[in-house]
């Protein structure tokens, strides 16, 4: 389906009913192993996704479902606790509705985070990486349909998705705090099902370094309505083929809550910065 704009501004009306004049200036979708980032919230006002206009429902194991306002780390925040995935029987611009709704509640940045499968060797399970760059071949964009100029334009660029700026400062912020960060090209698979083992060598082979269901609708959709993104995965398994086992969900589960601490130190202390 395509949304009109009216449909955006009835979900942030309904809101600001709830916000009572708080503005938010930062949006966080927090995926696997960092939702309770949004129980940590100072003078929290928490809203069901279920009972805004217009939003669907998150299903995955791990998300509540609800959007959380207020303050962290000195930040008026509006934290995603969940998010809704393509898999789930979403189209891709349903996925990202809510990033919409909360540009025109006043949020210009964004930060993004998922657990993915590590493609790159080198590497290894637990480690964080920031996201330089994804890889998107498949089906439509969130974009698909008839454009709407308040948001931005028909044609944008998408050279620096993710800001930049944003990635230095993230850089320097974990050389301070002694977490070490890799950096790299995140892969878009729509799942539910894993990727191949071939699959995997296809995408080493176009550049990625870790693979993943999510991210890639909501970050299209941010930096076309002008917001600044800052994206972060952590490597919770490696991907499928190089090691001879079969992935699971509970495998990215248990290592979601193993990196909880470093990961969410470092989300906070580049929150501060923002």
């Amino acid at each position: 389906m395509n949304y009109t704009y009216e449909q955006y501004t009835e979900s942030a009306a309904y809101l600001r009913g709830w916000l009572g004049g708080f503005v938010p200036q930062v949006a966080l979708i927090l995926g696997s192993g960092l939702g309770y980032l949004g129980d940590v919230v100072a003078d929290p006002i928490a809203v069901s996704y279920a009972d805004i206009p217009h939003f669907k429902a998150s299903t995955a194991p791990g998300h509540k479902g609800r959007l959380v306002f207020g303050t962290l780390e000195g930040k008026k925040v509006a934290v995603m606790q969940g998010r809704m995935h393509h898999y789930e029987g979403y189209s891709y611009e349903e996925v990202a509705y809510a990033v919409r709704v909360l540009r025109l509640l006043g949020c210009t940045s964004l930060i993004v985070t998922n657990a993915a499968g590590c493609v790159n060797t080198q590497w290894q399970a637990g480690d964080l990486m920031l996201i330089s760059d994804h890889v998107k071949f498949f089906l439509e964009s969130p974009l698909r349909g008839e454009n709407l100029p308040q948001f931005g334009p028909r044609f944008p660029d998408a050279s620096h998705l993710y800001t930049p700026a944003l990635q230095e400062m993230a850089a320097a912020t974990a050389r301070v705090l002694n977490i070490p960060l890799r950096r790299g090209v995140y892969m878009y698979f729509p799942g539910p099902q894993y990727e191949t083992p071939a699959e995997i060598r296809a995408a080493r082979t176009l550049g990625a370094d870790a693979v993943g269901m999510s991210t890639v609708p909501e970050v299209i959709t941010a930096a076309h309505c002008g917001m600044k993104v800052l994206g972060f995965t952590l490597l919770s398994n490696m991907a499928a083929g190089i090691l001879d086992q079969p992935l699971s969900e509970q495998e990215v589960l248990d290592a979601a809550e193993a990196a909880r601490e470093k990961f969410s130190k470092l989300v906070l202390a580049c929150l501060g910065q923002l």
